[in-house]
């Protein structure tokens, strides 16, 4: 990578807000010339269509991840007439390609000092790359990894909700997700009112702290954002620890939900880990 990616006073910033705050933040990541469009043609064309996701823009927001319906476009196309296709796609796991896996982990060396002081070694980095048309609408929905999303190009605004908020995503939520379940996190209107509301325009990034819920609309130009992810031992602890408690629950249990950093979560995680060993399955 030619410069740094974050300037000295984003990183301060970030050191006081991880891993449990959302952060707004700035970068100079601007005119690289891997996220442009050429460029993102090329690397779809290289990248298992396993990765790839396409999709229509104009969706509501709480559609379901099964409930979308199948584009008419192929990637190629979706990407080259990206704006005006009324489209996006995402172009996932980027590290598979050794030259957006070089780019990847050049940025995550920034933040790693100030991550691995908090939560331990960043586990499993994993790239996003989302390429959209203006006005289009990325669904309600939770990620399982802590994620700096870098906008390099036009303007979106996402909508992001607390994570242990228990109104929105119920614990037993977490525990079907993490064993194997759907994966569509339920919306409801009502939920609007708990919302924050960031706008990124270029030059700048949003730190997502673990499972925040969230939605994204962008504005009136195409949008292209590198979004940077990574877990912690305490991330898989935690999804460890969820998987347990559905086990409990089944039992009628009302299971305590995973103790929050710097609590390990080490009986239930170690629990499921060796129930899974021997082919326990939900």
């Amino acid at each position: 990578m030619r410069n740094k990616a974050f300037p000295t006073a984003s990183i301060e910033d970030f050191k006081q807000c991880y891993p449990d705050s959302i952060l707004k933040l700035k970068h100079d990541f601007l005119d690289h010339p891997l996220m442009e469009i050429p460029e993102l043609l090329a690397l779809s064309e290289r990248l298992p269509a396993s990765v790839i996701e396409h999709n229509i823009g104009a969706l509501p927001i709480g559609i379901g991840q099964h409930e979308v319906p199948k584009h008419s476009l192929s990637v190629l196309e979706t990407i080259a007439s990206i704006e005006e296709s009324a489209s996006w796609a995402v172009l996932k796991n980027i590290e598979l390609d050794p030259t957006y896996r070089a780019l990847l982990h050049d940025v995550l060396s920034e933040i790693r000092p100030a991550v691995e002081a908090i939560t331990g070694p960043m586990l499993n980095l994993v790239g996003f790359i989302f390429i959209s048309s203006p006005n289009s609408v990325t669904p309600f929905h939770s990620d399982p990894e802590y994620n700096i999303l870098l906008q390099t190009r036009g303007e979106k605004t996402m909508t992001l909700f607390s994570g242990t908020d228990e109104s929105i995503i119920p614990a037993q939520f977490h525990e079907i997700y993490h064993t194997g379940g759907p994966r569509t996190v339920l919306w409801k209107d009502e939920f609007e009112a708990k919302g924050k509301s960031v706008t990124l325009r270029a030059g700048d990034a949003i730190y997502v702290p673990l499972k925040w819920p969230h939605y994204v609309k962008n504005g009136s130009e195409v949008s292209i954002s590198l979004s940077v992810t990574w877990r912690s031992r305490w991330s898989y602890a935690e999804a460890d620890t969820r998987a347990f408690n559905k086990i409990l629950r089944n039992f009628g249990l009302n299971p305590a939900p995973p103790r929050p950093l710097p609590h390990r979560n080490v009986a239930k995680s170690t629990a499921w880990r060796a129930l899974r060993k021997v082919g326990v399955r939900l």
